[in-house]
C-alpha cells in the first residue's frame, strides 16, 4: 500500500482551500515562464485556408499562413474576445496574432503541465473590459499557483496527455453521430417533402405551387422603441424548433408609428438576413408578437396550406434559398420576400399536408431526442475532462500512485 503523501492547506484564492502536496512551492505564473507577450499583428488578407504554418488568434487556429512568428513549444492564452482567457499549447512553427499571449516556459518548468495549469485557473474570470472582453500579461503574471518537481509535471502530463485524449475520443464520436443525425434529420424531412410531389398520376405533380399561393410573405421596418407588451422578434429566433417568448418587446406607439403587424400564432417566420444558419431557417410562431424587418412571416391561409406542413417544406428548401441568398450577391444574407414568395413547394390537399407533417413531427422528434442524449454525453464528458485536470494540477490526485496502482494491477 502507497503511503499517503504530507500536505498543507492552500492559502491561494482560486484553489478555494484545498490540500496540496507539501513539496510543492508556491510561485506565481510570472515565474512559470521566461517571456509572456502578445503576438503580432497579421492581416485578413494574409490569412489563409491552408497553408504550412497556423496562425493563432484568440480563440485558437484561424487559419494559414507562411512566416512564422514563433518556433518550438509554447502555451498560447486568449486575450481578446467572449472566449478570452482559453488556452492553447502551439507546437513548431507558428503565426501568434496580437489577439493571443504567448507564454514561454521557464527552465524547469513543462510546458504540458503549465498549460493545463493555466486551464485550470480559469484565466477569463479576470477579464477587465466589459464591452470587449480582455485580459493582459500583467494580470495573469501576477496570479498565484503551486509548483511541482518537474519529474511530477512530466508525469502529470502524461497521465493528462492519455486520459484527455481517450475522452477526446468518446466526444468526437458523440460529435460524429450527432452529425450523423442531423443528416438524417435533414433527409427524412427532404424524403417527406419530395414524396409530396412525386407520384404517378400528373394531377398530382401540378400541387407544386408557389409560397405566395394562398400566403403572403411580409417584412416590416424596424422598430426604435423598446419596452412595452408586445413581443419583438428578430432574426435568431428561426434558428428555434418554435417561438413560445421573447426577451425583447415593443411599445403599441412603436407599433403604430413603424407600422408593424401584429403576426398571429400558426404563421411560420423565415430568417432574410444573419450569420450562421439564420439566413433561409424557418421556425413557427406559437405567440402574437411582430416581427424585425429581420425576418420575413408567412401567415398561410387555412384553406391552402397547413401550417406545420409549410414550415417542413421551407426547411426541406433551406439549401435552396440559402443559394438564393448567395446570388443575390450579399455575404451577410440577400434573401429576399420575393425569393420566398416564388420558392416552388409540392402543396398536396389539405388532409395529407396535416398527416405529412404529423408523421416529421413524430420521426423528427425521435432524432432530436438522440441528439439530445449524445449532447448530454459531451457535457459529461468535458465535465470529467475537467474535473480529472483540476484534480491532477492541484495534487488532488497523486497520478504516480494511480500508475503504480495500474502496474501492480496489471
Amino acid at each position: 500500500m502507497t503511503a499517503e503523501r504530507a500536505r498543507k492547506k492552500s492559502d491561494i484564492a482560486w484553489l478555494g482551500g484545498v490540500h496540496v502536496p507539501a513539496a510543492w512551492r508556491r510561485t506565481k505564473v510570472k515565474h512559470l515562464v521566461s517571456e509572456m507577450r502578445a503576438g503580432d499583428a497579421i492581416t485578413a488578407e494574409r490569412i489563409e485556408d491552408a497553408g504550412s504554418v497556423p496562425v493563432y488568434g484568440g480563440n485558437g487556429v484561424r487559419g494559414f499562413t507562411e512566416v512564422p512568428t514563433h518556433d518550438g513549444v509554447h502555451v498560447l492564452i486568449g486575450r481578446q474576445g467572449a472566449l478570452c482567457g482559453n488556452v492553447h499549447l502551439a507546437r513548431g512553427a507558428f503565426w501568434a496574432s496580437e489577439h493571443a499571449i504567448v507564454s514561454t516556459p521557464a527552465r524547469g518548468v513543462d510546458a504540458r503541465w503549465l498549460a493545463h495549469l493555466l486551464r485550470t485557473m480559469d484565466l477569463g474570470q479576470y477579464s477587465v473590459t466589459a464591452a470587449q472582453p480582455g485580459i493582459g500579461v500583467a494580470q495573469i503574471a501576477a496570479l498565484d499557483a503551486y509548483l511541482p518537481p518537474l519529474e511530477e509535471q512530466g508525469a502529470i502530463a502524461d497521465y493528462l496527455d492519455e486520459q484527455t485524449s481517450r475522452i477526446d475520443t468518446l466526444i468526437g464520436k458523440q460529435n460524429q453521430l450527432i452529425d450523423t443525425l442531423h443528416e438524417r434529420r435533414a433527409a427524412v424531412i427532404r424524403v417527406a417533402i419530395d414524396a409530396a410531389s412525386t407520384a404517378s398520376t400528373p394531377d398530382k405533380l401540378a400541387r407544386r405551387t408557389r409560397v405566395g399561393n394562398g400566403s403572403t410573405p411580409r417584412r416590416e421596418q424596424a422598430a426604435f422603441w423598446f419596452g412595452g407588451d408586445l413581443p419583438w422578434l428578430n432574426s435568431a429566433v428561426v434558428n428555434s424548433a418554435s417561438v413560445t417568448g421573447s426577451d425583447q418587446y415593443v411599445t403599441e406607439r412603436a407599433r403604430l408609428e413603424c407600422h408593424l403587424p401584429i403576426v398571429r400564432p400558426g404563421a411560420v417566420l423565415v430568417g432574410l438576413t444573419g450569420q450562421g444558419r439564420t439566413r433561409g431557417m424557418a421556425t413557427i410562431l406559437e405567440i402574437e408578437a411582430t416581427v424585425s424587418q429581420h425576418v420575413a412571416y408567412v401567415q398561410p391561409e387555412a384553406a391552402h396550406w397547413d401550417s406545420r406542413y409549410l414550415l417542413w417544406a421551407l426547411r426541406s428548401r433551406y439549401d435552396d434559398l440559402r443559394l438564393m441568398s448567395d446570388e443575390n450577391g450579399s455575404t451577410k444574407g440577400g434573401l429576399t420576400c420575393y425569393d420566398l414568395a416564388n420558392l416552388r413547394v409540392a402543396r398536396p390537399p389539405l388532409h395529407e399536408q396535416q398527416a405529412i407533417a404529423a408523421d416529421l413531427d413524430e420521426q423528427t422528434s425521435r432524432i432530436d431526442a438522440l441528439v439530445s442524449k449524445a449532447k448530454e454525453h459531451i457535457v459529461l464528458a468535458k465535465e470529467r475532462r475537467a474535473a480529472l485536470i483540476t484534480a491532477a494540477v492541484t495534487g488532488q490526485l497523486d497520478v504516480r500512485a494511480v500508475g503504480r496502482a495500474a502496474t501492480s494491477g496489471a
